[in-house]
């Protein structure tokens, strides 16, 4: 089997890497007591009080029922239990478009869960080309072209299908591989696109046997040329990604390790162009909006929308009640419609493109971070988070 290979037009690019139930419960009827004779009005009574606490029982043995209802049903979501260890992180998740309902679910701890009912239910799926070494994988990213299917993960594991994951194939990787594996996009027949912590980007058009850089140097080697242009902070640069997303054309954003600025490529670009942070706080995440701007999360909660569509520094502050916990990712569903999670079970709704939010109260009572919020297609959406916490969309 042919050895992965990587080329760099420079050398010194190559670094090392750093509910509730419907049933209705009877009322609790008054104990009504007629003003007739003492025997019968005693009879009436020891009834009525019998009936009061055979009732009563009936609520309160029903009441944990209702409460656990109550938490699985979120409003618009609702929470789908994982056959998985407490303390998975889910991380991706990806469906088979010539098949909608069949699906794969990835994570940490080797996690890869498969459905085959669109999502109500999950099943632990085994790959025994991940399985031959000693290695705890975490699973990052995946994704699916027609039939064919990628998925990467750290330690560097590369895995590849063409039967829409009855099989999986294990692909040999370069040593030389600058940095860990975070992103891969099915793009065509045979071809992917694949993006590691530390900026480098390749593609294949062969079943990844054979890449091809997209850029011709890391992010560490672009600021090393670059660290007098006035970019604040890149002298602190750790030489990885905190974030990295793709728009549909094929355009980055990826977030510098310390959230002091930020990095955009576009196809055809031989170097990632980093960006002065707007705003006073240090950046959580950014992504793409589903009319081709951006939004942008701050520590502390902040949300900031940029000024038009593509690629800008101009953004401004839109209002969210976050309660003081941090929002850790945007999911557009429609153009207008998209919801926004984070710590301790944040959700939060715009049906106006993102200009004004609405807390999603009953998600509150999820004990979790949610991490991710993925929609694939305008009626089929997920949120991941920790400890095996996925919610599905219901509509």
């Amino acid at each position: 089997m042919a050895t992965l290979q990587f080329t760099f037009t420079d050398s010194t690019s190559l670094f090392r890497p750093s509910l509730p139930s419907s049933r209705t419960f009877p009322r609790n009827r008054s104990l009504v007591v007629k003003a007739s004779s003492s025997s019968s009005s005693s009879d009436d009574i020891s009834r009525s009080r019998r009936r009061f606490l055979a009732e009563t029982t009936a609520i309160s043995v029903s009441l944990p029922h209702l409460a656990a209802r109550a938490e699985d049903t979120l409003s618009e979501w609702e929470r789908v239990y994982l056959p998985i260890d407490p303390g998975v992180v889910l991380l991706d998740i990806s469906f088979v478009p010539d098949d909608p309902n069949h699906g794969f679910l990835l994570g940490t701890r080797q996690t890869i869960l498969e459905t085959k009912d669109g999502g109500n239910t999950w099943a632990p799926r085994s790959i025994p080309s991940a399985e031959d070494e000693d290695f705890n994988y975490r699973f990052n990213s995946i994704s699916f072209k027609g039939r064919e299917g990628w998925i990467v993960g750290k330690p560097a594991i590369l895995l590849y299908t063409a039967d829409a994951g009855d099989s999986w194939e294990r692909i040999p990787l370069s040593a030389e591989l600058p940095g860990d594996m975070v992103y891969i996009k099915a793009t065509g027949e045979k071809s992917a696109e694949m993006v590691t912590d530390e900026g480098a980007i390749y593609v294949t058009a062969n079943r990844g046997y054979n890449w091809r850089a997209a850029v011709q140097e890391t992010v560490s080697a672009t600021l090393n040329r670059t660290v007098s242009s006035g970019i604040s902070g890149a002298s602190y640069y750790t030489g990885t990604f905190n974030t990295v997303n793709r728009s549909p054309e094929g355009k980055y954003v990826a977030v510098s390790s310390r959230g002091n600025f930020y990095l955009t490529w576009e196809p055809g670009q031989p170097y990632w162009q980093p960006h002065n942070r707007a705003v006073a706080r240090r950046i959580q995440n950014m992504g793409w909006r589903a009319d081709g701007g951006l939004w942008l999360l701050v520590r502390g909660g902040g949300l900031y929308l940029s000024k038009g569509t593509g690629l800008t520094e101009e953004f401004e502050e839109v209002p969210v009640q976050s309660r003081g916990f941090g929002i850790l990712d945007v999911g557009y569903r429609s153009t207008e419609e998209a919801w926004a999670a984070g710590g301790s079970g944040i959700l939060l709704r715009t049906t106006n493109g993102g200009k004004s939010w609405i807390r999603d109260k009953a998600a509150d009572n999820i004990a979790a971070n949610l991490y991710s919020v993925k929609f694939i297609d305008d009626k089929k959406g997920f949120v991941l988070g920790n400890d095996g916490v996925l919610l599905r969309y219901l509509g």
